[in-house]
């Protein structure tokens, strides 16, 4: 983090500085941190309520791990100099917008329903060709995270792309406040949050929010393909549109060919040219983000060789369309999150493959009234792709598996369990050697245990 002086943090923040000693107020602080526990010396403590833990009561341990100076809603004796403010939370937001101003470096924002966390990754491949980058890490796409990744630009930072996620209006718009993008770039409008949101167009309208603070002449960058993103067309300025297939759009591809499980390939094509690429994942999903990286990369002015070999040298996210191949199974491991449009996805990538196909699906949350729907859908779609054998695992997986049983297939081929223990207890008598598994579901199910628990050698009890 570039070093800022406490008087200029006060200023962001419009806070109240007390207990000022030894002319604090002309020192610099080397960080933020709002956790004591990795906290350093000579940085700025923000202390954060919660629904179960309130982060002023650790004030006294971060002066005593030598933070140099603290915000607090609490005029308190801590043994230290703070800045008063009404929300730390705000101030937290307030301190990035102002410590991002001290920038003049592009910003790509993006969002969606599905794929935001991989068309970051791909963008972030891309534009690292050209600029010394720095992006989101992990799951810092919230009001928390994203002003702690705006802490990590350092004066060697070059550009920056941020992931912003949500779960109900007004979130992106106060992320936009900070991040004040040049490029935006939608991925898609899906499902997810919709028990918060209301329909797909109050989805649109929360993701929307993204454009609320892009720069004059900012360039948004969206899915033609996306029948919610396609409405606004002739009602937003700078609009570059990407599509799989559709020549309307101004990035398009062509001549797609699929690796099963390894890669996909096609002609990128964009207003200045045309060039071949293979992206190192499998699934159509993925031709749709690497053209919105291929858009982000011309806004940049990177060319075509650089841009080829950005989506080329891309990684996926941890637990992400991650291939594993052992011994007994093949499994695709994509378990970091899950919602009715990714779930298939990763069906149509499992459907692709060679062999016996096995896909092992758990709740999707967040879908309020459209839960039951939306997974009995799921189901009967796995079932209908061909996929031999379906396991439900959840509460609300028992949907899944209904749908299953509704598709007039032999429903011997179907499984439901309440919980993993479950399923851990009849899995050998399920699964034979050589299947090739999908495995998805919400975060808050942690699938990756039986992912986990599939890779473990010769399948003896890991533990798990």
């Amino acid at each position: 983090m570039k070093p800022i002086l406490i008087k200029d943090i006060v200023k962001a923040v419009n806070g109240r500085l007390i207990y000022n000693n030894k002319n604090i107020e002309n020192k610099y602080i080397s960080g933020v941190s709002t956790d004591t526990r990795t906290i350093s010396l000579g940085e700025l403590f923000i202390p954060l309520r919660g629904k179960s833990f309130d982060g002023h009561n650790f004030l006294k341990t971060a002066f005593e791990k030598s933070a140099l100076c603290a915000l607090s809603e609490e005029d308190i004796d801590v043994g230290g100099a703070l800045i008063l403010v009404e929300d730390t939370l705000k101030a937290l937001e307030d301190l990035a917008q102002y410590y991002l101003s001290l920038f003049n470096i592009p910003v790509v924002a993006v969002t969606g329903s599905t794929g935001k966390t991989t068309t970051k990754e791909l963008i972030f491949s891309v534009i690292k060709q050209g600029f010394d980058a720095l992006k989101t890490e992990g799951n810092f796409n919230n009001e928390i995270g994203l002003p702690l990744t705006v802490f990590r630009i350092e004066d060697s930072t070059q550009a920056v792309v941020l992931e912003m996620g949500m779960s109900d209006f007004g979130e992106i718009h106060r992320l936009s406040k900070i991040a004040r993008p040049n490029i935006a770039v939608i991925t898609n409008i899906g499902v997810s949050h919709i028990e918060n949101l209301g329909s797909r167009d109050g989805i649109l309208k929360a993701k929307c929010e993204i454009f609320d603070f892009i720069k004059e002449n900012g360039i948004k960058i969206l899915n033609y393909d996306d029948d919610k993103l396609i409405t606004l067309k002739n009602k937003k300025e700078n609009i570059v549109y990407f599509s799989i297939g559709d020549k309307n759009a101004q990035y398009y591809a062509e001549n797609i060919s699929e690796n099963p499980l390894i890669s996909i390939s096609c002609k990128i094509n964009t207003p200045n040219g045309s060039f071949d690429a293979t992206i190192p994942l499998p699934g159509m999903h993925m031709v749709s983000n690497a053209l919105a990286a291929a858009a982000v990369g011309e806004a940049l002015g990177l060319n075509h060789s650089q841009i080829k070999r950005g989506i080329e040298e891309f990684k996926s996210a941890k637990m992400r369309m991650d291939i594993i191949d052992n011994e007994n199974y093949k499994i695709i491991n994509d378990v970091y999150n899950a919602n009715p449009d990714s779930v298939k996805a990763g069906i149509n990538v499992l459907a692709a493959a060679e062999g016996r196909k096995v896909c092992i699906l758990g709740d999707m949350l967040e879908l309020g009234s459209e839960s039951s729907r939306l997974h009995f859908e799921t189901g009967k779609y796995a079932a209908e792709k061909g996929i031999d054998v379906i396991v439900s695992i959840g509460d609300a997986a028992v949907d899944l598996y209904k749908g299953a049983c509704e598709s007039g297939r032999d429903k011997s081929s179907f499984f439901y369990f309440k919980t993993k223990e479950d399923f851990f207890e009849n899995f050998k008598d399920i699964l034979k050697d050589n299947d090739t598994i999908l495995i998805k579901a919400s975060r808050a199910m942690k699938f990756e245990k039986i992912t986990q628990r599939l890779d473990f050698k010769n399948n003896e009890d890991c533990g798990i």
